[in-house]
């Protein structure tokens, strides 16, 4: 079966299910349109399906045999106001399609759609896993605490990302760590008010936040493994009522990344005793509150081997790219963490086209020839993993 075949048999119909969700996309756990298109296309299909973690959906193809390989798709937006001239643009101000969740999704209900139509070839059983609120809290770990990995027993999962650096018709894969954790913080520094004129009465708060600033450099440039990367932000900063007034209150808040699961706790202990010691050294004191993120995606080899393998035929050789690992975060690390599989990046750019912006720009847009390649790869991998042996 020449499976490009297959996909360009749909393709048009894919499109327009991708452009019908840019139209009108949603934030994280509010995604009740885009969930409802897919509970009622899978349905459609003949495809079990259900509602899961809020706004979630998962279908489940059964096919003849024990096996169940799943594919993720996230659904939601942004908070961004799209500046793109195309019929298709966003119709809700302020919200926008901006890391190509769109794609993602319409894809994976073309790949339902074509492994629907060979239910009675399939050895094993697809799970389609269609997620809220990626780029927010997280929608994957509430989807497997509800069980989605279950009835059946998903023993291999795949996702992809689409990826402007990439073009038409490439894909990129990882082999290991793929994607950094993260770990949010909060600093409250406290010091103590008084008269612009009279400082040797108070405790100023902006010059301890901005000796921390100075200090929390330090983690990376002195703490960490100058060979295991780290990226530490102070990304806002907020204190002080009037140019004479001394301020006695300021708040900050960052986020750490790193690719060191097991260094994660240590790191943050050490950013929050310089933030304590700092301020203590000058007078003053700190509130520091930790929000932990998402952890590390690291690709399975066998998957990642089994990608790599499918691809080549499809695509060719040249047109399958080992990346390197990205800072970034994403939220199917957790899948990985319960389940072997592997994610890879979909080329969506087209120089030609002017196709280039990166994802969360107001005017990113993805060249949709590459919904095909999404199609063909995420199908044949499904039928190559069902069909192997191990």
């Amino acid at each position: 079966m020449d499976i490009l075949k297959e996909a360009e048999k749909v393709e048009k119909e894919v499109i327009e299910l991708r452009r019908k969700i840019h139209m009108y996309p949603e934030l994280g756990f509010e995604e009740t349109k885009t969930s409802e298109i897919v509970y009622d296309y899978l349905k459609n299909l003949g495809i079990e399906v259900k509602r899961i973690a809020k706004t979630g959906v998962v279908g489940t193809l059964k096919g003849n045999g024990s096996k169940t390989i799943a594919i993720r798709a996230d659904m939601d937006a942004l908070p961004i106001q799209e500046e793109n001239d195309v019929e298709y643009a966003s119709q809700i101000p302020g919200r926008m399609h901006a890391c190509g969740h769109d794609v993602h999704t319409a894809i994976l209900l073309g790949t339902a759609k074509l492994l629907a139509n060979m239910r009675d070839k399939l050895k094993g059983n697809v799970k389609f896993i269609f997620q809220p609120a990626e780029e927010t809290t997280g929608g994957a770990l509430p989807m497997i605490e509800e069980g989605v990995l279950e009835n059946p027993k998903v023993d291999a999962i795949i996702g992809l990302h689409v990826d402007p650096e990439l073009q038409v018709g490439q894909i990129g894969i990882t082999y290991g760590k793929a994607y950094a954790s993260s770990d949010m913080f909060d600093i409250i520094v406290k010091g103590k008010s008084s008269h612009g004129a009279e400082p040797h009465k108070s405790v100023d708060a902006i010059v301890i936040a901005a000796n921390i600033v100075n200090m929390l450099q330090t983690v990376v440039s002195r703490k960490a493994n100058p060979l295991s990367p780290i990226v530490l932000t102070i990304g806002t900063i907020e204190g002080g009522y009037a140019r004479n007034i001394i301020a006695n209150k300021v708040r900050m808040s960052g986020i750490i990344r790193m690719m060191e699961e097991e260094k994660r706790d240590e790191i943050v202990e050490m950013v929050e005793k310089i933030c304590d010691n700092t301020a203590k050294a000058m007078g003053g004191e700190v509130e520091f509150k930790r929000t932990r993120g998402y952890p590390c995606l690291v690709n399975h080899k066998g998957m990642t081997d089994l990608i790599k393998e499918t691809a080549f035929p499809l695509l060719g050789e040249g047109n399958v790219i080992e990346v390197a690992p990205t800072m970034g975060v994403e939220d199917f690390a957790y899948f990985l963490q319960k389940v072997p599989g592997s994610f890879y990046k979909l080329g969506c750019g087209n120089k030609e086209k002017g196709i280039d912006k990166p994802i969360h720009n107001n005017q990113f847009n993805i060249d949709e020839e590459c919904i095909k390649i999404g199609l063909a790869v995420h199908v044949s991998t499904v039928l190559k993993y069902l069909n192997s042996n191990g």
